[in-house]
């Protein structure tokens, strides 16, 4: 079975809860666009500022609530996560669909602090509560055959403007290859900083994959399938030009029409610094996962 991951951020890395309650105490502002290319020197890595609950709360992707970073935070207190159920199914031996709770009422939950790269070259520090996927899976139980994990998004119309505007090919759907999915460092987040994961960040439950770029961590998820076959994934569909299955952060790949060299850490302001993007978001443990592989030809 594989180790269980050491952390190798702390809480110097984000705000305490007692700042992050008063705003005014921690650099004010966020206006960054998300497009890469902007002018400014590159920072170290060691001179990160940290994020707050507000900004890991109001600057998200979540297409089903619309296209604005602002959007999500508005629309997606509509939606009801309670009762939330999930179905696994494909070659596990206790298929179904569960209460959430059930499913994962006793799986071990500890804190993770990660790096997040989104593909659009920002960047954030996030404290997540969750459990490792690994223990998800053992649970079910993995059948021989299997070799990859699929997962889906939940589709309300009703509360999810986006969905009724065809944004993208719904339900979202994304993908991991099964020794990915088994990685220590994989999670299933139910929370940040300790109080439960809010509706724009994907409650009830959401993957975080701290060494691929954001949109490969679905959100708000209501099926989890173990299968034979690479499993279609969203943004793939989309462009497949653009955006790869394995979509891991390397910074010797641009994307099509920006640089991934750099990233804007998100909370320094329009006037703050660059830094370099890290291979794997810094997380080169991982690395092994891909021997063998041109990982420019998997962007």
């Amino acid at each position: 079975m594989a180790h269980r991951w050491i952390n190798d951020l702390t809480h110097d890395d984000v705000t305490p809860k007692a700042l992050w309650l008063n705003r005014r105490q921690l650099i004010a502002g966020l206006t960054a666009t998300g497009a890469a290319g902007l002018g400014g020197p590159v920072a170290a890595q060691g001179s990160l500022e940290p994020n707050t609950w507000e900004e890991i709360t109001t600057y998200n992707n979540f297409y089903e609530f619309g296209t604005g970073k602002g959007d999500p935070v508005q629309n997606a207190p509509a939606m009801d996560t309670s009762g939330w159920q999930v179905t696994v199914d494909g070659l596990v031996d206790n298929p179904g669909t569960y209460d959430l709770m059930d499913l994962i009422g006793d799986l071990e939950t500890e804190e993770r602090i990660y790096r997040f790269r989104c593909v659009e070259a920002w960047s954030m520090v996030i404290p997540w509560n969750g459990f490792e996927l690994a223990d998800l899976l053992a649970k079910v139980g993995v059948q021989d055959g299997a070799r990859y994990v699929a997962f889906e998004t939940a589709v309300i119309p009703e509360v999810m403007p986006g969905v009724r505007r065809r944004v993208l090919d719904f339900p979202y759907v994304e993908g991991l290859r099964l020794d990915e999915a088994m990685h220590p460092l994989t999670i299933m987040a139910t929370g940040i900083y300790g109080e439960p994961i809010p509706n724009q960040n994907g409650a009830p439950m959401r993957l975080v994959v701290p060494w691929k770029y954001g949109f490969k961590s679905i959100k708000s998820i209501v099926r989890i399938s173990l299968v034979a076959d690479q499993p279609p994934t969203s943004w793939n569909k989309a462009n497949a030009r653009e955006y790869g299955f394995y979509s891991n952060v390397n910074p010797n790949v641009d994307h099509p029409r920006w640089s991934q060299a750099t990233e804007r850490r998100i909370g320094g302001g329009i006037f703050s610094q660059r830094q370099d993007t890290l291979m794997f978001n810094g997380y080169d443990e991982v690395a092994g996962l891909y021997d063998g592989m041109d990982l420019t030809e998997f962007y």
